[in-house]
């Protein structure tokens, strides 16, 4: 955008930033493939894949920048989902951002049981082991459902955006 005007920001979020906000950016910014379900490799080579510790739920992460312009961030939000929604939004008020200068799409509806299990054994008990390849092959499952989520962002941002408390936060 010109004239000063802040750039879209796409802010995916999930529990822990480790997977499926992961998995989301990635698609939407074309480093995963929309037309195929990716390979394991693929998967584990995304930043933040499986990486993120619990101490940085609720820390922003830049993912990119999409072919329109538009910030990628991922952001895990823990069990207090309503209580980091509302200080993201807070804060970008302050900072002189309108709801529609912002998109927070939740995609922990889109995650099966799997990757929560394998998630939870692998960032909070620590069997990375055991957990990551239960994570991979839970995403992968579930993947076409994380297409349909972001083509359906794009949708939305293309034809004008609804405003962020409308899509899926």
């Amino acid at each position: 955008m010109d004239g000063g005007c802040p750039r879209m920001k796409v802010i995916y979020h999930c529990y822990g930033s480790s997977h499926s906000s992961v998995v989301a950016a990635a698609i939407h910014l074309g480093w995963l493939p929309s037309d195929r379900i990716p390979e394991p490799q693929e998967i584990l080579r995304l930043p933040h894949y499986d990486k993120t510790s619990p101490a940085q739920i609720g820390t922003c992460f830049f993912m990119g920048t999409d072919e329109a312009g538009r910030e990628v961030y991922i952001i895990g939000m823990g069990a207090a989902k309503g209580v980091v929604k509302r200080a993201v939004e807070s804060i970008f008020r302050i900072c002189g951002l309108s709801s529609n200068d912002y998109m927070l799409v939740d995609t922990l509806p889109e995650v099966g049981l799997v990757t929560k299990i394998g998630g939870f054994l692998s960032r909070a008990v620590g069997l990375i082991g055991l957990g990551r390849p239960l994570t991979v092959w839970g995403m992968r499952r579930s993947y076409p459902r994380f297409v349909n989520l972001v083509k359906g962002v794009k949708q939305r941002l293309e034809s004008g955006g609804a405003p962020a408390g409308a899509c899926r936060s």
